[in-house]
């Protein structure tokens, strides 16, 4: 029995980069010789041999040799072994395709075996802003899409592939890669068509609502939660009607309810529902959030703070108007949050909300 280490963990060893999450080739053993081997193994896989071992997943190859097996991995930057005395076998493209810095499916079947492997080739162009997506990686993205083989993938496994994307360097790839091969329905659906819509009048805006918001997703970029309200922030205006192009008005109030089919479809964390919800219907508010009313500040204040989204709210505004409230709008919240009903204020259900508020606005007034 050889245990090679696999795939991206070696890719990143080659590129000087911390290896973190770490799977392992099984090879010359059965699946029952590793588990006597190994009896804390635990075994994951249904229709192929997978173990989970200390964090660490194992599997056994996809073919009689090391070479072909090889063939049936994602791309050829991730077709790559390191034996336990260091040899290193590759894809016959790995190492030139690592150095020449290009995104290549491992064969042409690669993206069928794993449809899900389409939306990890698009985070992969995300994670890696410096490698170039080769034409015949798009032709297989869409060749996925066009046989529907998308369409029955589990939501969780696509989530996890999402929330990877929000945390790369340069996210706004994601978006722009699934576009690009054709990928967007049946997961991205509100997208659809949002490369052929400007995203504002031309004084304003000089792009598309897709390019748009991939641009606030890359300005965004080192907190995830603060990418994913920066992709769900413009959805209304995919569905601005044709004849008020190029504005959008009430697009936050479209879109508010586009950001949670979204997020339910993808069976995105509970955070990232409501968050979304609130960066579609609230972004405008927190972009002119210094000539709001006192009243206005403390209803913005208390949905985020309800949202737990905040920091992430001004982030956002930041980087989508270039106005920074984020300091003003985190010490009103403190602020406000040290006010308390007076005790004949109390218990009155409705009234008491209303007479809360009110002192809340008061305060920022004061402050003001």
């Amino acid at each position: 029995m050889r245990i090679y280490l696999a795939g991206g963990a070696v890719r990143d060893l080659l590129l000087g980069r911390t290896a973190t999450d770490k799977d392992y080739l099984v090879f010359g053993a059965e699946p029952d010789e590793f588990m006597r081997t190994f009896p804390k193994a635990r075994r994951v896989g249904k229709s192929f041999s997978v173990f989970i071992l200390e964090g660490s997943e194992f599997v056994f190859p996809r073919g009689e040799t090391l070479e072909s097996d090889l063939l049936h991995r994602d791309l050829t930057i991730n077709a790559m072994l390191l034996g336990p005395d260091g040899e290193l076998i590759c894809h016959k493209n790995a190492l030139q395709d690592l150095q020449n810095k290009v995104l290549r499916p491992a064969s042409e079947e690669s993206l069928l075996e794993d449809p899900l492997r389409t939306i990890r080739a698009a985070r992969f162009s995300a994670t890696f802003p410096e490698f170039t997506v080769l034409p015949e990686l798009i032709d297989a993205m869409r060749e996925t899409a066009q046989r529907g083989l998308l369409d029955d993938l589990p939501n969780d496994r696509i989530a996890r592939e999402v929330i990877k994307a929000l945390g790369s360097s340069r996210p706004g790839n994601f978006l722009r890669t699934l576009a690009s091969a054709g990928c967007l329905s049946p997961w991205f659906t509100e997208f659809e068509g949002a490369d052929e819509t400007p995203a504002g009048p031309p004084k304003h805006h000089d792009s598309s609502v897709l390019e748009h918001t991939c641009r606030i997703m890359d300005a965004c970029a080192g907190d995830e939660l603060t990418v994913w309200m920066a992709l769900c922030h413009d959805l209304g205006k995919t569905v601005t009607p044709k004849e008020e192009l190029p504005r959008h008005i009430a697009h936050e109030k479209r879109g508010e309810p586009l950001a949670e089919k979204l997020a339910l479809r993808l069976k995105m964390p509970n955070r990232y529902v409501l968050a979304g919800t609130i960066a579609s219907r609230q972004h405008m508010n927190a972009a002119r959030y210094g000539d709001m009313k006192p009243g206005s500040r403390v209803t913005l204040l208390e949905k985020a703070r309800k949202g737990r989204c905040l920091r992430e709210l001004f982030e956002l505004a930041k980087a989508d108007h270039g106005v920074d409230f984020r300091e003003m709008a985190q010490k009103e919240c403190a602020a406000i949050q040290s006010v308390r009903l007076p005790p004949e204020a109390q218990n009155l259900g409705e009234e008491s909300g209303k007479r809360l508020h009110q002192l809340r606005a008061e305060k920022i007034m004061r402050e003001l």
